[in-house]
């Protein structure tokens, strides 16, 4: 099992390192509200903590092939999506689309959801308002702050996911 680690910048809260091994440190963008142990939904802010990769979600329209890793692999077709609604009893789930709690879409049309990892952040069971669609996945090209997630350039993400294994686990610290 290896623990990749995110340590956010003091100075610029939304910013990280992001330590792969055999890779190095790599740039990174957290949530506009920084990392706290404390997270609700819609707050903006990374959870710190231990957080299990699921799963890999990706879109075969835009990659040469599915990513190399160890990890389940799922590809996103334009009717997945991710309920993010706390009255729902879908809330932290993958839904299908249309769905008539609140959710957002897999299918994009900019490059950040390309690639995908689920993280294992609430979602053992999901508790309603804790935060819901904490992401590994694409930055901006400017790394410009997520709504909670951690986003990587899209090579950096796929070479990581070449090291990565079931039981493997992000460690987010402020």
């Amino acid at each position: 099992m290896t623990d990749f680690r995110v340590i956010a910048d003091p100075a610029l809260p939304s910013r990280g390192r992001f330590q792969i091994p055999n890779l190095g440190d790599r740039p990174c963008a957290l949530g506009r509200g920084g990392v706290h142990t404390a997270k609700r939904e819609g707050d903006g802010v990374t959870p710190a903590g231990t957080w299990r990769l699921r799963r890999v979600w990706y879109r075969a329209d835009r990659l040469p092939g599915p990513p190399q890793t160890a990890l389940a692999l799922r590809a996103i077709a334009p009717s997945d999506g991710w309920c993010d609604d706390p009255a729902s009893p879908d809330y932290n789930r993958a839904v299908v689309l249309p769905h008539a709690a609140r959710h957002e879409r897999l299918w994009r049309d900019d490059a950040l959801y390309d690639v995908i990892v689920e993280l294992g952040y609430n979602d053992d069971p999901p508790v309603a308002g804790d935060g819901s669609a904490i992401f590994l996945h694409v930055a901006h090209t400017d790394f410009a702050p997520t709504e909670g997630c951690v986003a990587l350039a899209r090579e950096d993400l796929l070479s990581l996911l070449r090291e990565c294994g079931p039981g493997d686990a992000l460690c987010v610290t402020g």
